[in-house]
């Protein structure tokens, strides 16, 4: 047995894995694993197809272009969270890990986990790949917020519902500035 039909046969399950992985690093993480309905669960969803896409491509050694449009659903997400850089790409790493725990637990496979460079190489070039994208949507928020601030409309993002204003202006108390 070579190891394409190793990936093949264990394919769902590291994808499975992997993605329980990955949403593990929410704080909401039982919800986002549980819950499947994408219009529900719309973290979980895209972050589930974006690695069952991302898993073939690290297999067959794909160039990181073609890996670039899963990378980017995954990272538009992680990008705007709390995450560190070091911590919103990490969980992308972690299939290199996974794929040699699931092919060591087979004692007919486990010989194939020498045989793991190639793919482990592909997984880094996408890692790094996401990095880069990461930085990216990153720089795109930061400039986004400097538009707001300049044209003014953070007044209308960072403050209270205006509704919420005119309704405490009709009552007699006077916004200020720190009530925005």
């Amino acid at each position: 047995m070579d190891l394409a039909e190793a990936f093949r046969n264990y394919k769902e399950k590291i994808v499975d894995s992997w993605v329980e992985y990955t949403l593990s690093t929410y704080q909401s993480s039982s919800f986002f694993v549980k819950e499947r309905d994408i219009f529900a669960n719309p973290v979980g969803g895209n972050i589930r197809e974006a690695l069952k896409r991302l898993f073939p491509l690290l297999i067959k050694g794909a160039d990181v272009q073609e890996c670039v449009p899963s990378l980017e659903q995954i990272l538009k997400i992680r990008s705007i969270q709390e995450f560190s850089p070091s911590q919103a790409i990490a969980p992308l790493n972690a299939v290199k890990h996974i794929a040699r725990e699931i092919l060591a637990a087979d004692k007919e496979r486990c010989h194939l986990v020498h045989e793991l460079y190639d793919f482990e190489f592909a997984v880094d070039l996408a890692v790094l790949a996401a990095f880069d994208i990461y930085m990216q949507c990153r720089e795109r928020l930061y400039q986004t917020r400097i538009l707001e601030i300049k044209s003014g409309t953070h007044i209308l993002t960072d403050s209270k519902c205006p509704s919420a204003l005119l309704k405490d202006t009709k009552q007699g108390t006077i916004p200020t500035v720190e009530s925005i």
